[in-house]
């Protein structure tokens, strides 16, 4: 977007990494700064402020944004009125430190203050100087002024920071209880606590009434959902219900699950509910028991093989994706083997794999040694990728010669980099089973709900192209599904 010169209106540039959570988070941002007159510049050098939202999941998210911040140092130096500002997890985990590593940075803001960002800018546009605020550490006070210090806000919602038209985030709970080892969130992120069925409800009928056709739930553990009031608890599957009925969505999402929560009644809800994605993402983390262990995760590998069986003996056309963590600490190369046999046995629609990165403040940076050499990180991380790849492949090519359901997401990321224009350039979406999709077509499908015939398949994606006969279920062949069992 450019800024018409003539026209007195603070500018914003805002930037944002990490997961899902930041992503509505940046949206409801830039919504509350609109109604203080601000527009959105894709230039920093146009913007009055400068925000940028940050991850702490991994060391390099972090020193990437460290090296962002360098960068701005001339440009501050150039225009001091200029307002730099860290949001986030990482501002929530480093907090004064910002300040101490990047002194010309104005503003630090947990997840859980976003609302004040608006009045701690007219602050620091009045001289006040640096401003700071974040949560509660969480033993820093009671449980309720803790859970209340990492609410976070969901007031306003701004079409134009999604990434498609068509689909948008609902935060249905915040925070988490189940400190991982490995893990910043219980302490970037606070206390686990859902959000109002009420309060979510209303906000999906607003994204209906936007356009989107398509929901995704977020929570940390977003399948352990429960809300409590007037003796009454509302879990994922009660609330799925409501949601199925609100005119115009057509498809409902749930991320990130935990394994020991996948329970018969969610599972049921989801083969009942027309509206639900029959996509379940589970992170496993690790297929060795000790490592499991080591992590915190409260699971076993039985305990994950029975919920896989679970989800396919009641969903037999369900696809499920995972994440993993090689080279946690002490890993070794047979309790690597573990995972490398999961991944065999239950066939991931797709998995992330990350390499462990050590985080300060948690148990795992405190009690155990990072010890696993980096070389053998990277090629822990190849060889599970390389098996992952392959399974995709395999079970992409049944779908050769089908024709599936693909919500428009637009133009696909070749098209971009290729700066593609004109009436056809290459488009992409997503079945209900969370398959990438690319065809020729046009802007102007985005946000469609399109009929595309699998022309070619590649491990990460369905190539096609667009018909209107009828469309096939997005499922497996029963006897492919069988084979994960």
């Amino acid at each position: 977007m450019t800024i018409d010169p003539t026209v007195s209106t603070k500018r914003l540039y805002i930037e944002t990494v990490g997961c899902q959570m930041n992503v509505l988070d940046s949206e409801m941002v830039v919504a509350s700064l609109r109604k203080d007159g601000y527009a959105i510049t894709n230039d920093p050098k146009e913007a009055d402020t400068i925000l940028f939202n940050t991850c702490s999941v991994r060391e390099h998210a972090e020193e990437k944004a460290y090296h962002n911040l360098f960068h701005l140092k001339q440009l501050k130096l150039q225009h001091p009125d200029k307002i730099i500002g860290v949001m986030g997890c990482m501002a929530q985990k480093d907090q004064k430190a910002i300040f101490d590593r990047v002194p010309y940075v104005d503003l630090v803001v947990g997840p859980g203050q976003l609302q004040q960002i608006p009045s701690l800018l007219k602050k620091i546009s009045a001289g006040e100087g640096q401003q700071m605020a974040v949560s509660l550490d969480r033993k820093e006070g009671t449980a309720e002024d803790i859970r209340r210090s990492h609410e976070t806000f969901d007031p306003l919602r701004d079409p134009e920071m999604r990434p498609s038209p068509g689909q948008a985030y609902i935060r249905i709970q915040i925070g988490c209880d189940k400190f991982c080892t490995y893990c910043i969130v219980p302490l970037t992120r606070g206390p686990e606590q859902g959000r109002s069925p009420a309060h979510i409800i209303a906000e999906a009928k607003v994204l209906a009434d936007q356009g989107c056709k398509e929901i995704t739930l977020l929570g940390q553990t977003v399948n352990s959902y429960r809300y409590r009031d007037a003796g009454k608890t509302t879990r994922l599957c009660d609330l799925l219900v409501e949601l199925n009925e609100i005119d115009g969505i057509e498809r409902i999402k749930f991320v990130t699950n935990y394994p020991k929560d996948m329970t018969r009644d969610l599972l049921e809800a989801v083969r009942d509910l027309p509206k639900c994605s029959r996509y379940f993402h589970v992170p496993a983390q690790s297929g060795s028991d000790s490592v499991l262990k080591r992590m915190k995760r409260g699971y076993t590998t039985g305990d994950y093989y029975e919920m896989m069986d679970r989800i396919l003996e009641i969903i037999p056309d369900a696809t499920v994706a995972s994440d993993f963590i090689v080279g946690f600490c002490g890993e070794t190369e047979e309790e690597f083997q573990g995972t490398m046999e999961l991944v065999r046995r239950c066939r991931f629609k797709n998995s992330f794999i990350f390499q462990y990165s050590e985080r300060t403040g948690t148990k795992g940076a405190e009690i155990y040694a990072d010890d696993v050499p980096e070389e053998v990180k990277k090629r822990r991380n190849h060889d599970l990728l390389e098996v992952q790849n392959a399974i995709c492949l395999e079970d992409n090519l049944p779908f050769l010669g089908r024709t599936v359901e693909v919500l428009v997401e637009g133009p696909s990321k070749w098209s971009l980099r290729k700066h593609q224009e004109g009436p056809v350039i290459q488009m992409t979406g997503r079945t209900r089973c969370d398959r990438i999709v690319v065809w020729d077509g046009n802007p102007r499908q985005i946000g469609q709900l399109l009929n595309v015939h699998v022309d070619d398949v590649s491990a990460f994606t369905l190539l096609g192209s667009v018909e209107t006969f009828e469309v096939t279920p997005d499922v497996f062949p029963l006897s492919l599904s069988s084979s994960r069992r």
